[in-house]
């Protein structure tokens, strides 16, 4: 249903110009924008599109001059881009998943499922299992046994919960994500090469090693997630081996995670896509993991600190540090090195110009 721009101004707790009563349906690019939908021109870049499109009204920042650029109507934000947060929960049409349990749904008789709880086709729900109410699960979700989900979850599509899981309120799995899969954990009768290889740290010939064969640990550990936790598509969390793997309150993850076996990641970190963090690593709170960063095993991480893209942490990083690179150095230290090797082809050019001079000298 159209919103009137009064009202989404009242919603979002900020201010409005023009034309209070004017309806909009859905929210677009200023190119792509008809007269029915609200322009997202945040930033005087943005705006320069609005004449392509056919908006009416938009969403600008605070103190744009909106007449200018000929609306009827214009949506203002100190902040564009947090409103944006509520402007965009407000126009979400959703899956258009079901209501109740579907025909099709396997629910196990001991598990206890809440009030107005959606449960959509080929679903699992097994045995001592706990459904928070008003949670939605869209089609073939799978909830292990005795695994509990607090209330207003949202399940999106083959999301698969393992047994022994926590998790708090409000969480939200995009499609196929895994919470709860074993953790990788092998060992050896012997020192196994890779113990060899980390003890020299690579000073050792291998070849010689004895070849073995790699005997399971089974994780007996769960894992247990706080409230207000996204989990992106595709990504995996690992359950401990013998105590749980813990995800904070408030903590967002990308898609195409992977959290090992016992990790620890503290309230409000920010794991974005690629990230891989290894077994028994401790992150610290409102820390930001850029993609692709990869953490080694039983590296501790302080709270807000702030990784690069593609950034290797191989040792500790104390709070409050900006990192980048491999290894992960500080990141004024990294830009330096960079700076200095791009000119390392020159200076190896003019010290062979040198040797030569020097040469004709002698």
């Amino acid at each position: 249903m159209p919103y009137t721009i009064s009202l989404i101004a009242k919603s979002l707790g900020i201010d409005f110009q023009g034309d209070g009563d004017l309806r909009i349906a859905s929210v677009t690019e200023p190119a792509l924008a008809g007269p029915d939908d609200l322009a997202l021109a945040i930033g005087p870049k943005y705006a320069e599109d609005l004449p392509k499109g056919q908006a009416r009204a938009a969403f600008l920042w605070q103190g744009a001059d909106w007449k200018s650029y000929g609306l009827q109507a214009a949506l203002m934000a100190p902040r564009p881009r947090f409103a944006l947060s509520s402007l965009s929960a407000m126009m979400d049409r959703g899956q258009g998943f079901g209501t109740g349990i579907h025909p099709t749904a396997v629910v196990s008789d001991d598990a206890i499922i809440g009030q107005d709880v959606s449960i959509g086709p080929f679903c699992v729900i097994q045995s001592g299992a706990h459904i928070g109410d008003n949670s939605v699960l869209g089609p073939h979700v799978h909830v292990g046994a005795r695994s509990r989900i607090g209330q207003t979850a949202y399940l999106r599509e083959g999301v698969k919960i393992g047994a022994d899981v926590t998790i708090g309120e409000r969480f939200i799995a995009q499609p196929n994500a895994i919470i709860g899969a074993d953790g990788f954990s092998f060992v050896t009768p012997e020192k196994s090469a890779a113990e060899a290889a980390r003890e020299s740290l690579g000073d050792t010939d291998l070849k010689d090693q004895k070849g073995q064969a790699w005997a399971r640990i089974h994780s007996l550990g769960g894992v247990v997630i706080g409230d207000d936790v996204e989990i992106g598509a595709n990504s995996c969390v690992d359950r401990g081996t013998v105590r749980a793997t813990q995800i904070g309150q408030g903590v967002k993850i990308d898609n195409l995670a992977q959290i090992g076996h016992n990790v620890v990641i503290g309230d409000h970190t920010m794991v974005c896509a690629q990230v891989g963090i290894a077994g028994s690593s401790r992150i610290g709170r409102h820390v930001i993991l850029g993609g692709q960063t990869g953490v080694s095993d039983n590296v501790f991480i302080g709270d807000h600190v702030v990784t690069g893209g593609a950034t290797k942490v191989l040792s500790n990083v104390p709070a409050g540090r900006v990192m980048l690179g491999y290894p992960a150095m500080k990141m004024d230290q990294q830009l330096t090195l960079y700076k200095a090797m791009r000119k390392l082809p020159k200076v190896l050019a003019d010290v062979a110009k040198l040797n030569k001079t020097v040469a004709k000298g002698d």
